[in-house]
């Protein structure tokens, strides 16, 4: 058997940065906002202390990704502790993706401008076509992340410079947080913590990163920092000099009594500034500049297009997210296997359908209050931050030094802190976040049980024969003066087919499975084994059990990956095959569109001197010529029914 279970390291911190600010960078587009409704002119003094904490995150977790190179999120620091924890921490995490996943559909489609009466039905639409696309695996999608977290950085950086002139006003007017109590203060600095959002992602990347690990997420974290810090503070001065904010006297949280009660009546051109603060300084910074009011109004409007498609680009990471955490926890056993069955695409469905459907629930329930779905956000990011850097801190067997340790601890207990007053001050994030704790909590409860019951069972001999020991059986020797072809079809048919041309023409015969994975963390440990695959068993031991009746040397490929086509004919290439066996596609067009024509594909880039052979997928006769079977050979242009 041939086994590639590697993952290539080929995220370059270029590529790892802009994804990443895709996901951290997207809170400016409701911090900003909302640190100006909780505090207004002292808003940027509140920044300020929201950027030495996100400086403190994130060298915390340059010291994470060192410390597991191989995937270092929430999930895998504290499951080398306790499994519990472990289980606690992913479920905190998933509360951030659902609220994530709500959050950015409606923040998009008031980014976009569509009416109050439209945006819960209009996300729930976006919500289902993210998980229709996702279903069939698109790869396109993350290019699209990639180009718009490229493209809104970019119109960030111009608004920046638009702006500068209202910096200079927001300088004048900025006031130092001199009312309320110490305790006011402090429930002010969290109401914002949802800046954090997104650091965790960084974690994740690391089992793709090019090494040496510690030098490529040092490289992707601070320059994103760096570019967030930036930019929150020049546009928190900016709208702060804002025409419509400079005579702002009280925060408009405290006017209309929202520090504590996210049901309270808030005027539409409040909520706007709130919801949208960066829309609107784009479009009143390109009306006072240069550009004029009709280019401005247009520059300003376009720039809030783009920033709704980077909020639907972050749904769309969070709903993935989700799965992979679901898909993770399964492989250990922790909630039910059938959060591990990969579909044709190789997604996870069943935690695709419940990820959805949970944030669909999540979005209808809010009814698009998004100060609800805030105070909701901030209780799970920060909870599986603060268990993440506990964790890394707490372990004697990381590799981490005393002064390191300590750093860790530090940030960790002021993680803490902030946790403990959302869970004291926001009952309704506090249920929410206990809700989904007690039902994974439960659902792995049961889950053990039932392990254990069948543990105390009687106990099966292992069957001496099947597909996994056809597979298993001791490797053919390859005899160098035999042509070789290779067979990349499923079905008995297609089996039939190959070992009767292998036998025809003694030839070896190999057999190649890609299997597919589209979730986006994922440690050695739990990528998939062809003994727990059983779509890959019968495929492949139908081959091999055929080969043996027939004589025929055959050798058995399994491999994980996302690029099938590259994997079929780099194997092909690879052992020297002349011929290459294809099954001729059945998948719809949109699916091919979406996920990409593996046939199409392999064909266009067939090496010279291969013949490719697609059949369809009818009952293999022998003796019968095979009218369905179409050769097409590289090296002249040469097509003919076999």
């Amino acid at each position: 058997m041939l086994v590639a279970q590697s993952r290539p390291r080929n995220l370059d911190w270029f590529h790892a940065g802009p994804l990443l600010f895709g996901d951290w960078g997207t809170s400016r587009l409701y911090v900003l906002g909302l640190a100006f409704f909780y505090t207004g002119h002292a808003a940027v003094w509140y920044l300020g202390a929201m950027s030495i904490i996100m400086a403190a995150v994130a060298w915390s977790y340059t010291i994470v990704c060192r410390a597991f190179p191989e995937g270092g999120g929430v999930y895998a620091s504290a499951r080398q502790l306790s499994p519990v924890l472990s289980v606690l921490g992913a479920t905190l995490l998933l509360c951030d993706y659902i609220v994530t996943a709500a959050l950015s559909t409606i923040e998009a489609f008031k980014y976009f401008g569509a009416s109050a009466s439209v945006i819960v039905p209009f996300s729930v639409i976006a919500l289902l076509l993210i998980g229709a696309i996702n279903w069939y695996g698109a790869r396109s999608a993350g290019r699209f992340a990639l180009l718009i977290a490229i493209l809104t950085l970019c119109v960030s950086l111009v608004i920046a410079a638009l702006c500068i002139p209202f910096v200079k006003e927001g300088l004048r007017t900025v006031s130092y947080p001199s009312t309320g109590s110490t305790w006011d203060r402090w429930t002010s600095l969290v109401a914002i913590m949802l800046a954090l959002s997104g650091v965790e992602a960084v974690s994740n990347m690391t089992g793709l990163m090019k090494q040496p690990v510690e030098k490529t997420c040092k490289r992707t974290i601070w320059p994103v920092l760096i570019e967030v810090v930036t930019l929150n503070l020049t546009f928190g001065l900016a709208f702060t000099g804002l025409s419509a904010m400079v005579n702002l006297t009280v925060p408009d949280a405290v006017t209309y009594n929202a520090m504590h009660d996210p049901h309270a009546h808030v005027p539409p051109e409040v909520e706007a500034y709130r919801d949208t603060a960066v829309k609107l300084l784009a479009i009143e910074a390109g009306q006072k500049s240069f550009l004029g009011p009709t280019i401005g109004e247009y520059f300003g409007r376009s720039a809030a297009i783009a920033f709704g498609l980077l909020l639907l680009s972050a749904a769309n990471t969070a709903v993935m997210a989700m799965v992979s955490v679901l898909y993770s926890m399964g492989q250990d056993n922790e909630v039910p296997k059938v959060f591990t069955r990969l579909n044709y695409s190789g997604v996870p469905w069943v935690g695709l359908l419940i990820s959805v459907a949970t944030c669909i629930l999540t979005v209808i329930f809010s009814a698009g209050n998004t100060l609800l779905l805030y105070d909701m956000y901030a209780v799970g990011v920060v909870g599986a931050i603060t268990i993440n850097i506990g964790c890394c801190a707490y372990n004697q067997r990381l590799g981490i030094s005393a002064r390191q340790r300590t750093g860790l601890w530090i940030v960790a207990i002021c993680m803490l802190a902030v946790e403990s007053t959302i869970i004291a001050t926001k009952i309704h994030a506090t249920l929410f976040a206990g809700a989904v704790v007690a039902a994974i909590l439960t659902i792995r409860f049961l889950v053990h049980s039932q392990r254990q019951r069948r543990a105390m069972g009687e106990h099966l001999p292992e069957p001496a024969t099947g597909w996994l020991a056809e597979l298993e059986a001791k490797p053919v020797k390859l005899d160098a003066s035999r042509p070789r072809i290779m067979l990349a079809a499923r079905g008995k048919d297609q089996s039939e087919f190959a070992v009767d041309l292998a036998r025809r023409r003694h030839a070896v015969l190999f057999s190649i499975y890609v299997r597919t994975l589209r979730v986006m963390d994922i440690t050695p440990g739990q990528i998939p084994q062809v003994q727990d695959d059983p779509q890959a068993l019968l495929a492949l031991g139908t081959t091999a059990l055929l080969a043996r009746q027939a004589g025929v040397p055959f050798v058995p490929i399994y491999v994980t990956s996302t690029d099938i086509a590259g994997e079929i004919l780099d194997y092909t290439v690879t052992y020297g095959c002349d011929v290459l066996i294809m099954g001729k596609t059945r998948r719809l067009l949109f699916s091919r569109k979406l996920a990409g024509d593996v046939v199409a594909q392999v064909t266009n880039t067939l090496p010279d001197g291969v013949s490719l052979i697609l059949r369809s997928n009818t009952p293999f006769q022998p003796d019968k010529p095979d009218a369905g079977t179409e050769e097409h050979v590289r090296d002249g242009e040469e097509q003919s029914a076999l």
